[in-house]
């Protein structure tokens, strides 16, 4: 009989080592974009993935205004929202988005791509976007990917 005793082990807060990533979204696909981000923000690529605890590390998005989208997606697609107010539904495409704001169009397709739970939000604060090539994380030593 065989006394040895196999057990799975679970990562705990105090047990995840996150690393901080810089990705470059220059001509890359939004959607390619978003899921690979979303992947490792929720730790999915690590050997120590636990569904339950948030084991993900810090993505760095840089250059999110020249992101890409397939086709005629960036004139046609709508992003709707609604004020709350009787007939506050507001629609704006995705071009006009952009131009408004650059971050938005990554934010919104990684939180999409996320749970939407408490410990989704708390992964989504790992994400930092920026519009242009400069961001103020140097001092976190990020490494660089490539999609």
């Amino acid at each position: 009989m065989n006394t040895l005793s196999y057990k799975t082990k679970s990562a705990t807060n105090e047990t995840v080592v996150r690393q901080w990533h810089v990705i470059d979204a220059e001509g890359v696909v939004l959607g390619r974009l978003a899921t690979k981000v979303a992947s490792m923000l929720r730790g999915k690529h690590k050997p120590s993935y636990t569904p339950h605890i948030d084991t993900g590390d810090y993505i760095i998005v840089l250059n999110s205004d020249k992101v890409v989208l397939g086709g005629t997606k960036m004139e046609d697609k709508q992003y709707i929202h609604h004020t709350g107010f009787p007939g506050g539904q507001r629609s704006l495409s995705a071009k006009a988005l952009n131009a408004k704001n650059p971050q938005a169009l990554v934010e919104i397709a990684v939180r999409g791509m996320l749970p939407k739970n408490k410990l989704g939000r708390a992964m989504f604060t790992k994400l930092f976007v920026y519009a242009d090539a400069e961001h103020p994380h140097a001092a976190q030593k990020p490494q660089t990917l490539t999609l």
